[in-house]
């Protein structure tokens, strides 16, 4: 918890040293402004008071707007409702969410209309926008200009701040405050405690923001340019999530206009990420943002089916969208006849020769089937239309369209360029051994076309057992038909273990926009994990994208990530160990016991770590998530599902291992590696799966095994067995 009001008195100035301006300026107004008689605890409490009373009368105008006369129609007056509805929501003041965080006193004023020639102001840093009844600023949107030095000052470039001050909260109160006097060479530059406290502050329920704790290499990323995209290499705990949904945040605020058209979309590996992650964006103010899964953006037809690990590694590859584009190809037949249009008493006639040229010209094009089958009827419609121009007529655009829908027109059409359903096409090439090694021949070798080949025939769309791997060729069929809507921004995480066909499915969501990738190399668990961001970013449609590494860690205490760290040579050799800023070594044992001993040895682990506070995660493979539950049910200990919300009743999730990613707790207890490892199809996948399940924790971890650890984890300084 965030120390007392007394804890900093000894780095607190008097009041005397905190002036205040005289006239109405940003963050501090003379008609509002506390008695300077009060410590600066008492006055910051009192801004605080003003800043909420102040958000409140923002809400009461927002909802006291009457629409009725200034609208033109109903549809208007439809979204006009529905934009202030949800201004409404977006300005509820939230009890335990702190108003503002920090407060930034400047030497000099910064350039800014709001506050023009004034000087030496302070502005309050908060979560949003807010003003008084007058229009002047209170709270500081930390997305803002002027917000930025919070984020990077520093005693090497103070960025003119005479003062940097951090408050530090208990359930909504304020109870302390902490300052750091940038341009004071007789201070020396310390690690912030409140920063501190912040950083370590249990873990209980969904994902929280970061926005009082974002560090200057993440406010870089956080800041850049809506331009071009950027993927972040980030080891556990480095708050690569965090980032990446701020910068959602971020360039909602500096282009609203711009992708409030577009659309922005947050896509996570599972359902339960995402509801772990669902309240951080609107604790920022921002609802609008959809989040989903790959299989939600690819969801064509309905999966009921799994794969192989052979068989999707195959689908998943990036061949298999030049086998698509010649399955689809191979619909268009070359004209054989010519194209004969009666209108009146005339006939209009096209030869066969140059019907293949039009044909011939568009497929040179290389444009989408659909889009070039609907050019086709009026590149033949405009062959008749020369014609009837050299016989003396003079038709117009009506009559284009016209012979465009006449019959003749329509039958060439059909014959030579069909329309094609993408979810047919896919079905016939897993179905059809003949088709397949039509398309894929020189592609895929004939074992690999073997592999994804169905073994029973399938009659329909509907009856067959699709796969995700195949949803994904069928939403790359489905692009090559028709053109897939593109969105302004994209924020993709956990994408190392994306399949190429998987990159090319999020790349078509963001072929006009920008892209944010979040993910760790260390962490792919798939067989297809990717082992650059070179290849992910070609695959993705963004080659050349810049690459940003974060290595210092936040959340994992320093002795879980150096544990966890000795499988990097084996997993990921080229990555930067990642290091922890956590000055609590955190709590970590290692509990080898007899096979016979094993579940009451965990369940006795989490008794343990249910005596303390915070969230407790218990992590196991997958084939022992049954056992252990009926384990925990025995004991008469509730156990909650992968991203369910914690409570004081309920503080324990049980997760497999195959869902661990993503999520963290304050306590993991984490039941035999072994058998992680050897849940996975090969050793490195198994290694890497374990390494995300001992990065979970934040506090503490507990390893409870009955069989042999891992070479890699072998030593056990420190642990208590």
């Amino acid at each position: 918890m965030a120390p007392g009001a007394g804890t900093f008195a000894s780095q607190h100035p008097s009041p005397d040293h905190h002036p205040s301006p005289t006239a109405p300026s940003a963050g501090t107004l003379a008609s509002q402004h506390p008695s300077p008689h009060l410590d600066p605890l008492q006055r910051e409490r009192a801004h605080l008071a003003a800043s909420r009373a102040a958000l409140r009368a923002m809400r009461e105008d927002a909802q006291a707007l009457n629409i009725a006369d200034v609208t033109a129609n109903w549809v208007n007056a439809e979204v006009l409702q529905g934009e202030i509805d949800a201004r409404i929501k977006a300005l509820a003041d939230l009890a335990h969410t702190p108003l503002f965080f920090g407060r930034l006193d400047y030497l000099h004023a910064p350039g800014l209309d709001l506050a023009e020639g004034a000087e030496g102001e302070n502005f309050y840093i908060g979560r949003r926008h807010v003003h008084d009844a007058d229009g002047d600023p209170m709270v500081i949107d930390w997305r803002a200009p002027v917000s930025q030095p919070f984020y990077r000052a520093s005693k090497k470039d103070p960025m003119d701040l005479r003062l940097r001050r951090r408050f530090g909260y208990t359930t909504g109160e304020l109870t302390a405050y902490e300052d750091e006097h940038l341009t004071d060479p007789a201070e020396a530059e310390t690690t912030s405690a409140l920063l501190q406290a912040e950083i370590e502050r249990p873990r209980v329920g969904p994902m929280r923001d970061i926005v009082a704790t974002i560090q200057p290499e993440q406010d870089e990323i956080v800041r850049a340019g809506i331009g071009g995209s950027v993927c972040v290499q980030g080891a556990p705990g480095t708050g690569k999530t965090a980032v990446g949904l701020h910068r959602v945040a971020y360039l909602l605020y500096a282009h609203r206009e711009r992708l409030a058209r577009s659309g922005t979309l947050v896509i996570g590996p599972n359902r339960s990420f995402l509801q772990y992650i669902e309240q951080v964006l609107p604790a920022l103010g921002e609802l609008e943002v959809k989040q989903a899964t790959v299989d939600d953006l690819v969801a064509h037809v309905e999966v009921r089916g799994t794969d192989e690990a052979a068989a999707a590694t195959v689908k998943g590859d990036a061949r298999m969208a030049e086998v698509l584009r010649r399955a689809v190809r191979s619909h268009i037949a070359l004209p054989q006849e010519p194209c004969v249009v009666v209108r009146g008493s005339r006939r209009w006639r096209v030869p066969a020769y140059e019907l293949e040229e039009i044909v011939r010209e568009l497929m040179d094009r290389d444009i989408r089937y659909g889009a070039a089958r609907e050019a086709l009827p009026q590149r033949i419609a405009h062959a008749v239309l020369v014609r009837m121009e050299q016989a003396g007529e003079a038709p117009d655009d009506r009559v284009q369209d016209a012979v465009a829908r006449n019959a003749a027109v329509k039958a060439v059409v059909k014959a030579v360029w069909p329309p094609v359903d993408p979810a047919k096409l896919v079905l016939r090439l897993l179905g059809d051994a003949d088709f397949l090694a039509e398309q894929a021949d020189g592609i895929l070798t004939p074992e690999e076309q073997k592999t994804i080949l169905w073994t029973k025939p399938v009659r329909s769309v509907k009856s067959a057992k699709w796969s995700s791997a195949d949803a994904v060729l069928i939403d790359e069929a489905t692009d090559l038909v028709t053109r897939t809507h593109s969105l302004g921004h994209v924020v993709l995480d956990e994408a190392q273990d994306l399949s190429p066909m998987q990159y090319r499915a999020v790349g078509r969501r963001c072929t006009t926009g920008s892209a944010t990738i979040l993910g760790d190399i260390a962490q792919g668990t798939t067989p297809w994990a990717t082992d650059t961001w070179q290849e992910a970013l070609a695959h993705l449609g963004k080659p050349g994208s810049a690459v940003e590494e974060l290595t210092q860690g936040f959340r994992v205490p320093r002795e879980v990530i150096a544990y966890a760290s000795r499988l990097l040579p084996a997993i990921a050799p080229d990555l930067t160990e990642a290091t922890s800023i956590r000055e609590s070594a955190g709590d970590f044992a290692i509990r080898a016991v007899r096979p016979a001993d094993l579940d009451s040895a965990v369940l006795g682990a989490c008794r343990d770590a249910l005596a303390k506070e915070g969230s407790i995660g218990l992590i196991a493979a997958d084939a022992r998530i049954p056992v252990l539950r009926t384990a925990l049910e025995e004991a008469g200990i509730t156990c909650l599902a992968p991203g369910a919300e914690t409570s004081a009743a309920a503080r324990l999730t049980l997760v497999p291992a195959t869902l661990a990613k993503g999520l963290e707790y304050d306590y993991v207890v984490l039941d035999e590696p072994a058998a992680i490892v050897d849940g996975e199809p090969d050793e490195r996948t198994g290694l890497r799966r374990l390494y995300v399940c001992l990065t979970r924790p934040v506090s503490g971890l507990t390893v409870v095994h009955a069989a042999d650890l891992p070479g890699q984890l072998t030593t056990t300084a420190g642990a208590d067995d």
